[in-house]
């Protein structure tokens, strides 16, 4: 009798398991139908502008330029960490940080700053060097302007050869992807030469002063894009990964149900096996 106590009991918590896993799996979905509406559309316009942006800069001459200048080799960068602040997202922050470590052989060499709870506390664990972490404010695009000004302060001032951004870039919502991005400095060299000849234009005031008015917003639209595909990524995976715990749940369920009824009818089957028995020596 226990036993059955006991099975009815852990039906009831999994049923309640698989209730909760299924309400945040609605919720995600509904996120990430709205995070994949904005990392689409935002994901064009930042290629717009960095193509302009790389277009413009092939024409000047951008060693007067702090931000286009290549700087002498340091071996020290400035890496924008982007992951969540929650959990149950499968293995999308595991398969980023395993990324990270493939990446950088010596993360101790550089600085860091964060965007959501889980890269911070890793950071902290391993006890490497955070600059600034942006993971408190929510949602995330809105450390925009703040973290644009804090990169260009750092890297015009900090000694770095470099800023690289590490994020989950959405495929779709099925697939994730771990990805780095070079923010800093721009390569002039990923410029086509048929673009390049595609004829003179007229720039006002002068192509140097649009470039050094185009750069920030360049940087702020490249950020806004990482965050926005690593937001997608966070809804995407954690859908998938409530749908599985509710098929899991519900797959125990039925296993437990099983277990159930068998144990059920073998008590049934020993009490009527005690009263036959009790029957029949009476009987005699």
């Amino acid at each position: 009798m226990a036993n059955i106590r006991l099975i009815k009991r852990r039906i009831r918590s999994v049923k309640s398991i698989a209730q909760i896993t299924r309400a945040m799996q609605l919720v995600a979905a509904s996120k990430m139908r709205k995070a994949q509406e904005q990392a689409s559309s935002g994901r064009r316009y930042a290629e717009k502008i960095a193509q302009m942006v790389t277009n413009l800069a092939s024409a000047v001459d951008v060693s007067h330029h702090p931000l286009l200048v290549t700087p002498p080799p340091t071996g020290k960068k400035l890496i924008i960490a982007i992951s969540t602040n929650k959990g149950l997202c499968g293995g999308l922050n595991t398969n980023l940080f395993r990324f990270f470590f493939k990446e950088y052989a010596k993360p101790s060499a550089h600085e860091y700053v964060t965007i959501g709870q889980k890269g911070t506390l890793l950071l902290e664990r391993m006890r490497l060097p955070v600059a600034a972490d942006f993971s408190t404010t929510v949602p995330f695009v809105n450390n925009v302007p703040a973290l644009t000004e804090l990169v260009i302060q750092k890297y015009t001032t900090g000694g770095y050869e470099g800023v690289d951004m590490l994020y989950s870039d959405f495929v779709s919502a099925l697939r994730q992807n771990p990805k780095k991005r070079v923010l800093l400095p721009l390569s002039i060299a990923a410029v086509d030469v048929g673009e390049k000849n595609l004829g003179q234009y007229l720039i006002e005031p002068s192509p140097e002063e649009v470039l050094n008015f185009l750069i920030p917003h360049y940087i702020e639209n490249q950020i806004r894009d990482a965050i926005l595909q690593a937001e997608a990524s966070e809804h995407s995976a954690r859908m998938i990964a409530m749908k599985n715990a509710t098929d899991n749940a519900l797959s125990l369920v039925d296993e437990l149900t099983l277990v159930y009824n068998k144990a059920r009818q073998e008590k049934i089957t020993y009490e009527i096996s005690d009263m036959v028995t009790a029957r029949l020596a009476v009987e005699v």
